[in-house]
């Protein structure tokens, strides 16, 4: 599948726009547990993916950037010395911003062709628009010479996602997309930005994921709002992030917050907790209890932190009741979006037919069904 996609966006790139440029391949990821945790500069479990961004970039004389996205077929221009965000601007928006935050740092970008094609399911939580603002990234890096690093590159595509898409995005997704090791899950310290790669490899067990198919609704105020609750929470402690609450300090003030605030403040710190011990069962091999908190996670999100919905509910509740299930949970921002599973491997025909098959009965919807590799982060392919 990768190497279609290469040659679709390598033969579109030569069509419009000639033979010199360069090819790189940025993925989506996973995140195993630790939701909405990453802006509160918490813990996160992430891990690159096999399903991800192909984009071509090269140079022109023109003075306008000549941009083209192969899935949605269209074609878009603008002069890099006048970047701002457009209303309804979808993908181009994260192009523009990438643009716009690397002249905010006194870089000027010269003019640039690019085409990118994707395999990321929209909507499905794998962070398409991380992959995207990195490869623009990344791709300006190698062919102007900019001379920024990795962790210079996560920061642009993060300040890209704010302040052209406006979602108050943590680093996570960048991260994860840019720093991702083959058959490694990444055990990602959002504040130090220090990591610890653990591998992952379920012998008995795989990776599944299932797309509800049903919608985002992050880039409205649902996001934000939780975000803005964290932040409430935290002045009212006198900390700067909720990463530094306890359940014991949360306690002191809850006569000061509602039931709702209370909750969602108390998730995240419970969350945090559950990615180290996640950590530390993957470290003495212990999946069962892995799979445990990934359950746990999601009675979190669903009922304390409230990002879930009843088709996410309803995966992981079926998952729950099969004994070949070790774990299950939504992920991703909420509203929508995939479950993943932990299934054990003589298992997975079955299980992946049946829930398919309960799945429409319930909720006259199809769901889709993803098996990921877990892959290396934003690199140069071989041209």
């Amino acid at each position: 599948m990768k190497q279609e996609l290469i040659d679709r966006v390598k033969n579109l790139y030569q069509e419009k726009f000639g033979n010199d440029f360069i090819l790189i391949d940025s993925p989506g990821r996973i995140n195993l547990i630790g939701e909405h945790t990453d802006y509160n500069e918490g813990f996160v479990f992430p891990a690159a993916i096999d399903k991800g961004i192909v984009s071509a970039i090269g140079k022109n004389n023109s003075g306008k950037c000549h941009l083209f996205s192969a899935d949605f077929g269209i074609p878009f221009e603008f002069s890099p010395k006048e970047v701002k965000p457009l209303p309804n601007g979808e993908w181009r928006n994260y192009v523009l911003g990438v643009v716009g935050e690397l002249e905010k740092k006194g870089i000027q970008v010269p003019a640039f062709n690019f085409v990118f094609a994707g395999d990321i399911p929209q909507g499905a939580g794998l962070s398409s628009s991380a992959a995207l603002e990195n490869s623009v990234v990344f791709g300006l890096n190698e062919l102007f010479n900019l001379g920024l690093s990795k962790r210079d590159m996560i920061f642009i595509s993060q300040k890209a996602e704010h302040n052209y898409v406006g979602v108050r995005c943590g680093i996570m997704d960048q991260y994860a997309s840019m720093f991702g090791e083959e058959d490694k899950a990444v055990l990602l310290d959002c504040r130090t930005l220090e990591s610890k790669l653990f591998p992952l490899e379920f012998e008995n067990h795989q990776l599944v994921l299932i797309n509800t198919n049903v919608s985002h609704k992050l880039v409205e105020a649902e996001y934000n709002d939780r975000r803005d609750v964290c932040e409430k929470v935290a002045s009212l402690l006198k900390v700067g992030f909720l990463r530094d609450a306890s359940e014991a300090s949360l306690m002191t003030i809850k006569n000061l917050l509602t039931e709702e605030e209370y909750q969602k403040a108390l998730y995240i710190i419970q969350e945090n907790e559950r990615v180290l011990m996640a950590g530390k069962a993957l470290n003495d091999g212990n999946i069962e209890e892995f799979g445990k908190l990934l359950f746990k996670a999601h009675l979190g999100a669903q009922h304390q932190f409230k990002i879930s919905c009843v088709e996410l509910d309803y995966l992981v509740e079926e998952a729950r009741q099969n004994p070949n299930i070790i774990g299950s949970r939504m992920m991703g921002g909420g509203f929508g979006g995939c479950t993943i599973n932990i299934v054990k491997k003589e298992s997975v025909k079955q299980f992946t037919e049946d829930i398919a098959k309960a799945y429409k009965n319930k909720f006259d919807r199809n769901c889709s069904i993803y098996f990921v590799k877990i892959s290396q982060g934003t690199h140069l392919i071989k041209n």
